[in-house]
């Protein structure tokens, strides 16, 4: 189609409109600190949506369009939160659980099972649904599983199991 017959002003408005959030298809299982931080996402982007919107027709469009897709993607995961029993187990991997393993080439690892949202690889918070997560999810102290990943299966040993602090 050639450009001279779309019209301007409904591009230019369809632009503004950010793309929704996913909504991943797995329950919605978080720890109770996973909760909390779902809700204090919400206020603040609340909190901020007031701001702007007092802005009047100073706001920033995108930003608003921006700040409104989040809501109403943090709000859904707060309604759908599914929150576990804190783990507190030292023979069985749940979430919320601490684990140390040792992997193939005698790597120590430390993570810890957590919610979707809540999951941060760099601070050692792993998707319970993750193929990591999923490999721990249920092992008891001792047990060798095997870590389904894109860069090939990696057999590892769950050495340490600790409660949720």
């Amino acid at each position: 189609m050639s450009r001279a017959f779309v019209n301007e002003d409904q591009a230019a408005g369809q632009a503004d409109q950010p793309v929704e959030r996913q909504i991943s298809e797995q329950p919605n299982y978080v720890t109770a600190q996973g909760l909390t931080q779902l809700q204090q996402r919400v206020s603040e982007l609340h909190a901020r949506h007031n701001e702007l919107q007092a802005q009047g027709e100073q706001a920033d469009k995108q930003q608003l369009a921006d700040i409104e897709r989040d809501l109403r993607y943090f709000n859904a995961r707060v309604q759908s939160a599914l929150v576990v029993p804190k783990a507190s187990a030292v023979d069985r991997v749940q979430i919320g659980s601490g684990v140390t393993f040792v992997d193939e080439h005698n790597q120590t690892h430390q993570v810890q099972l957590v919610g979707e949202d809540q999951a941060d690889a760099g601070k050692g918070l792993i998707n319970w649904g993750s193929p990591l997560g999923r490999a721990l999810l249920g092992a008891t102290l001792g047990d060798e599983v095997v870590w389904r990943r894109p860069a090939g299966d990696l057999l590892i040993e769950i050495v340490a199991i600790t409660p949720e602090a």
